[in-house]
């Protein structure tokens, strides 16, 4: 005799199957071009099934962008500590988003993303939103910081953003929009040194 929770575990991995069919199907053929009858098609389930799962192809999606940064930003949201050096916390802190931008999943969804929020703005300030969630860490680290005096800055998250910007004109944009190499593990760490050394000349106390 089944277990009693043997029908979640079967719900758990056609939610599995439904996912990767879906990763599948936006990275070969992009936003627009994926449907859910394909999507339903490669995970070998129904579309009514897809459907109890994911409201919508947009909701789908952002599950898909949601679950890949909870994989790839394992120790993202480090916390600040007062007893530690800034530097070494912030090399820490980004070099989790570092590896995220240089997963080759996380690089080809990105694009889809970008191409699908260009016809869509709706989809496009949803993606925004759900990025936005992923990025905390970085804003509650510098609101921590400028909490306990090692920080200067009236507008943690605008200095936040400042930082993630230093990274990702270096190891996103010019990947994602004009198909430049991945950068060196050599080139990473310049990136990543150089952006926490800049902010820190302007912020720190």
């Amino acid at each position: 005799m089944d277990s009693p929770d043997t029908p979640l575990r079967l719900t758990d991995r056609k939610r599995a199957a439904i996912l990767q069919a879906a990763i599948a199907e936006f990275r070969s053929d992009g936003y627009e071009a994926t449907s859910m009858d394909r999507i339903a098609a490669r995970a070998g389930v129904s579309k009514r099934t897809v459907y109890n799962h994911f409201v919508s192809k947009e909701a789908l999606f952002t599950a898909i962008l949601d679950g890949l940064m909870q994989t790839s930003e394992a120790g993202f949201d480090k916390p600040y500590r007062a007893d530690e050096p800034l530097r070494l916390q912030l090399l820490a802190l980004l070099d989790a988003k570092m590896r995220l931008l240089h997963e080759p999943e996380f690089q080809d969804l990105a694009r889809v993303a970008i191409a699908a929020g260009a016809l869509s703005p709706d989809l496009a300030r949803t993606i925004v939103e759900q990025l936005g969630k992923r990025e905390a860490g970085v804003a509650v680290w510098v609101r921590d910081a400028a909490a306990d005096g090692r920080i200067e800055t009236g507008d943690p998250l605008f200095a936040a953003l400042q930082l993630e910007s230093l990274i990702k004109g270096f190891a996103f944009w010019p990947q994602i929009a004009m198909g430049q190499p991945p950068l060196s593990e050599t080139e990473q760490r310049r990136v990543l040194e150089g952006a926490v050394d800049l902010f820190l000349a302007r912020y720190a106390a």
